[in-house]
């Protein structure tokens, strides 16, 4: 049985919960889930029951997905190789059908399973679905890489309105009827824009944005737009760090009051950043 000290510590973290859980009651959060968190179960069941928690208590969230380890394992099956121009995937006419086969079916229903079996109200969506998605493509050398022009989240806060967390998958469309493979950063940021969303959280297999990249301890917890420039200058954002970054800055120049990049390797990290007096990552905000 527990103690009166664990009780009054469970207690505790309720109270210091309270003014997070009233700012947030209502409000848009987008979150954009990949990495370790969707490949390792105990992680997954983690986020999902953090997301089916926060949904209880009045959040509005939207949770947008991508796939890359199941798209590369669904083409090997198929014994198509998996090409990748700049650390993108090229994407011809098969590849797309691919991607859209496993993010919008296999992935998708998976989660919004999983959502359900632990009590949430989901509803799986795509960037097809009402029109949600339209695209061009982004570069000529990557095929059917798509490049948003056109959001419309009627779809989404259609579901949100009734109660259900909606979970994206990042396949888009053109009016030609082809099929586009949407990088999930990009598309999370631009949803969360579009959805006047208060705050977006990205995911990651990193503690969040470190000064030292060989020193945990050294995280920088709060990053100020209009120093982003100064810290890829600086070496400090880097490598396959600064288009994550950039995501981050277009979210925030879209109107999104807070983006923070999370450690999805650890459990409950999306309650720890939200729901509690010190985060568990970096934030992103404005000057103003």
């Amino acid at each position: 049985m527990e103690n009166i000290n664990e009780k009054q510590y469970r207690a505790q973290v309720l109270i210091e919960a309270l003014p997070y859980i009233q700012s947030y009651n209502g409000k848009i959060v987008v979150v954009k889930y990949g990495g370790n968190a969707m490949i390792n179960d105990r992680l997954k069941m983690s986020v999902m029951r953090d997301i089916v928690l926060l949904n209880l208590i009045g959040v509005r969230v939207v949770l947008v997905h991508g796939g890359g380890p199941e798209i590369s394992e669904m083409l090997k099956k198929v014994g198509k190789e998996s090409v990748f121009v700049d650390g993108l995937r090229y994407t011809d006419e098969e590849t797309a059908e691919i991607v859209r086969m496993v993010l919008a079916g296999k992935i998708n229903k998976s989660l919004v399973n999983i959502l359900e079996s632990i009590g949430g109200k989901a509803l799986g969506l795509c960037g097809i679905d009402g029109h949600m998605m339209k695209c061009c493509k982004a570069d000529e050398r990557l095929g059917y890489v798509g490049r948003i022009t056109d959001m419309d989240t009627k779809v989404i806060t259609d579901a949100l309105d009734k109660g259900y967390i909606p979970v994206v998958s990042t396949v888009g469309y053109d009016d030609e009827g082809h099929i586009y493979n949407v990088n999930a950063d990009t598309a999370s940021a631009v949803i969360a824009g579009a959805l006047g969303a208060t705050s977006l959280i990205l995911m990651t297999d990193t503690k969040g944005v470190l000064r030292d990249k060989d020193d945990e301890s050294s995280l920088i917890e709060k990053i100020w737009v209009s120093d982003i420039p100064s810290l890829i200058k600086q070496g400090i954002i880097s490598g396959g760090m600064i288009p994550k970054i950039e995501c981050c800055r277009e979210a925030i120049r879209r109107g999104v009051k807070k983006v923070f990049i999370i450690d999805g390797r650890v459990e409950h990290s999306i309650l720890v950043e939200t729901l509690s007096d010190r985060g568990i990552g970096t934030m992103f905000v404005n000057e103003d």
